[in-house]
């Protein structure tokens, strides 16, 4: 029985809806609208678990500080046929930071420390080019310090003592506050402070002043070498389209940046317990969720801990913690409200469904992001095809009234037609997105690797050139198209 059929199986004899205020709230208006929209995020989702292949998945939708919506469905290990239950738990991956931003600002209102001191204020011994930035800079990623991870995302040779000590040495990538770089040295770093300035490691630190506040007994840290009691296994499809278990590896000075396992419940507490003031001051809260800026004034793509989802001159804002490619939560402070997604497929994207869980809730919503109209798109391409997907998808954002979908979701929605070997519908939604973002390298690039998954060499060299004419420093094309211009 091939992994699809299987799948589909576990998935519908083990899908657990948790009562949530739907269930509990009186019969108000909004109390209906929630239950309706509840059961419309529920069809979404198991559409989105179809679509990604995702096996195991908690949701929690937070509205006006209470659970309006708690679902689990699926499977937390399918080589177990385990169901995922509210009490599974799943790896948050790089979604922790935001538990090391609370963290800090918590000894920010101690008095303890200030965001923009210098980190030579509170730590003895660094290099010389690393002193000055500040507290800040190692929050939202403008530090310029190297990178204790290679290119490839591994630890720098020799663990991570001998990875410590190497990242020291190595040359500052900018200036402090130049530009943005995602990087764990910030959040090592970060966690060597929290070490000094509470008095305890980190973990506790974060453990007493989070976990015990907000009254979450099953969240931890650790990773594949330790024993996590209800611990989802995690999982990631191979290049051949085969399902393999993650091997996850947090080395505990790195758990500052991500080693987190919690349930959607509990973060959905933790959530309610920010929203209440019992974790910070609403002045610190919004101090932390304020958007960064460069030096020159320009802004940048993280709050202190958090990323910042900037959307130009739409309403909306929002905050989150995004991980590993599986796990996501975003706040959307001015409409009190926010949405959980945790799932055990590295690569499911759940960061990519949240406006559009988020719109059946907050109308407005809908029109930020452009996940609901792919849901849409999707949803008429399976009945009637792709061959007019351009008129489809204006019937779609006329309809509904909402906006084209992002290049990225396009994106994402032709790689995976393309990894199950769906080449005329993969071409037809890259092409799509070429036509919407015609400036777009990265359109161009991906639309001619499916051509030459085709074998159509004559239209994967033309937007090989496209793409590198709108991108000279594209590698991928460059490789691709000398390999072809071959042939």
């Amino acid at each position: 029985m091939s992994f699809a059929r299987t799948l589909c199986l576990l998935l519908a004899g083990l899908a657990v809806s948790l009562p949530g205020a739907s269930a509990l709230a009186a019969p108000t208006a909004t109390a209906a609208a929630d239950s309706a929209a509840n059961k419309a995020v529920l069809e979404f989702i198991r559409a989105e678990m179809e679509e990604r292949r995702i096996p195991g998945l908690q949701i929690a939708v937070i509205r006006h500080r209470k659970v309006v919506l708690s679902s689990a469905i699926g499977v937390a290990s399918i080589q177990h046929g385990v169901a995922v239950d509210k009490h599974s738990v799943f790896s948050l991956n790089s979604a922790t930071k935001p538990f090391t931003g609370v963290a800090i600002m918590q000894l920010v209102e101690q008095g303890k420390l200030a965001l923009d001191a210098p980190v030579s204020r509170y730590l003895d011994g660094l290099p010389a080019a690393w002193q000055g930035v500040t507290v800040a800079q190692l929050l939202n990623h403008t530090s310029g310090l190297p990178d204790v991870l290679d290119a490839e995302g591994d630890l720098l040779p020799g663990g991570m003592e001998g990875a410590w000590k190497s990242a020291q040495t190595l040359p500052v990538q900018f200036a402090p506050g130049q530009r943005f770089s995602y990087n764990q040295t910030n959040y090592v770093l970060l966690g060597k402070i929290i070490d000094r300035l509470s008095g305890e490691p980190f973990l506790a630190f974060i453990r007493h002043g989070q976990f015990d506040v907000a009254g979450m007994p099953d969240s931890s840290f650790g990773d594949s070498g330790d024993i996590i009691r209800n611990k989802a296994n995690s999982y990631r499809f191979g290049r051949d389209g085969t399902l393999r278990n993650v091997i996850e590896e947090f080395p505990p000075a790195m758990r500052t940046g991500a080693g987190m396992n919690t349930t959607a419940t509990e973060l959905g507490k933790w959530i309610v317990a920010l929203q209440q003031g019992r974790l910070l001051k609403p002045a610190s809260m919004a101090a932390m969720w304020t958007p960064s800026s460069f030096a020159d004034g320009r802004p940048a793509p993280w709050a202190m801990g958090w990323p910042a989802i900037r959307r130009g001159e739409q309403p909306h804002r929002a905050v989150a913690g995004i991980g590993g490619g599986r796990s996501a939560f975003y706040m959307y402070p001015d409409d009190d409200l926010a949405v959980i997604i945790l799932t055990n497929l590295a690569g499911a994207q759940p960061d990519q469904m949240i406006d559009t869980v988020a719109g059946f809730y907050v109308k407005g919503l809908r029109a930020t992001g452009g996940g609901y109209a792919l849901f849409r798109l999707r949803e008429q391409t399976g009945r009637g095809g792709f061959d007019d997907i351009d008129a489809t998808l204006r019937q779609v954002t006329q309809q509904y009234g909402v906006p084209n979908p992002s290049e990225g979701s396009l994106n994402g929605w032709g790689y995976r037609l393309l990894s199950r070997k769906q080449l005329k519908p993969a071409i037809a939604v890259l092409g799509l997105a070429t036509r919407l973002y015609p400036d777009s390298a990265n359109a161009h690039d991906s639309l001619a690797e499916a051509y030459q998954a085709l074998d159509d060499h004559a239209l994967a060299i033309r937007h090989y050139r496209r793409s590198l004419e709108l991108n000279p420093e594209n590698r991928n094309a460059a490789d691709h198209l000398k390999a072809l211009e071959k042939k």
